[in-house]
């Protein structure tokens, strides 16, 4: 029997929501990976961490925000615990990956590419993860192109956004980039949902697993803080809201090798003739 399948329970609420949750982490990560561009090697591993786990917590947020406002007719919904979380776990590490290869190889050909291949398919292996992690009375179907067009969105998204991070511009630059960025991603998780398709059982057995209402507060109160936290080390980092790389040496910057500067040798060899003829001049009537 087909199941009614409803992603809009709540009207614009949840979309509205879950777009903002995805904006705000990618906002905190893509200033975080701005920033460990504009810093020495010893602090870059700490901003690109900082970066991944705002953007991999923003869209897990978002997706299960969204999910809220998702109903089947005829079935309660419930979702596994530990696979829920697991899929946070995912997100958070796939795009850790493509973001620390962004920002050690700079965020152009090659290294572009694979880092938001990888960041973009770990986006969408959180979506079809969290989706595997829902208990219902029937069966769950996908068609098979819808699902490649949702992937293939979510890795253009991710390697926008990272070639928007690579550019330093700015704060308001970085503000745009995360406003395409969560439209991308709300886009892609729709995409997904437009994919799926659910086949009841008509069995009285009950479903396990937790119920929404007891994964809401979890899921609101511990990511929705770390982007709150996430977001007061931005606004209280002036460097990075206001995004200029002047004061990076050029030497920093990835992709850029290191150099012995040349202010040091020409300052040496402007003042060496004159300390020695001075140095001559002085031992002259000793040496009389």
């Amino acid at each position: 029997m087909q199941g009614t399948v409803d992603g809009f329970s709540y009207g614009l609420v949840t979309p509205l929501v879950a777009y903002f949750m995805a904006c705000l982490g990618g906002a905190l990560g893509l200033r975080c990976t701005t920033r460990s561009m504009l810093v020495s090697q010893s602090w870059r591993p700490g901003w690109l961490a900082l970066g991944s786990a705002a953007i991999g917590s923003g869209i897990w947020t978002m997706h299960f925000v969204a999910m809220m406002g998702f109903t089947v007719r005829g079935t309660p919904i419930h979702y596994d615990k530990a696979m829920t979380f697991a899929s946070l776990a995912v997100a958070i590490i796939m795009v850790g990956v493509g973001i620390f290869i962004v920002g050690y190889k700079g965020a152009r050909g090659t290294a572009l590419f694979t880092g938001g291949t990888i960041t973009g398919l770990g986006i969408a292996s959180m979506h079809y993860l969290g989706m595997a992690s829902m208990s219902l009375d029937g069966k769950l179907e996908y068609n098979t192109v819808t699902v490649g067009i949702s992937v293939a969105i979510a890795m253009g998204a991710a390697t926008a956004a990272l070639w928007a991070a690579g550019q330093v511009r700015g704060f308001l630059w970085s503000v745009g980039a995360s406003l395409v960025m969560g439209l991308a991603v709300s886009g892609m998780h729709y995409t997904g949902m437009a994919a799926l398709s659910v086949h009841l059982h008509g069995t009285a057995e009950p479903t396990t697993g937790e119920s929404p209402a007891s994964l809401l507060a979890p899921m609101l109160i511990g990511p929705l803080a770390f982007l709150l936290l996430a977001g007061v080390v931005v606004m209280f980092d002036p460097l990075m809201v206001m995004g200029k790389p002047a004061v990076v040496p050029v030497e920093h910057k990835p992709g850029i090798p290191a150099h012995t500067p040349v202010r040091h040798s020409a300052h040496r060899l402007r003042f060496r003739p004159r300390r020695t003829v001075e140095h001559r001049a002085s031992r002259t009537p000793q040496n009389r």
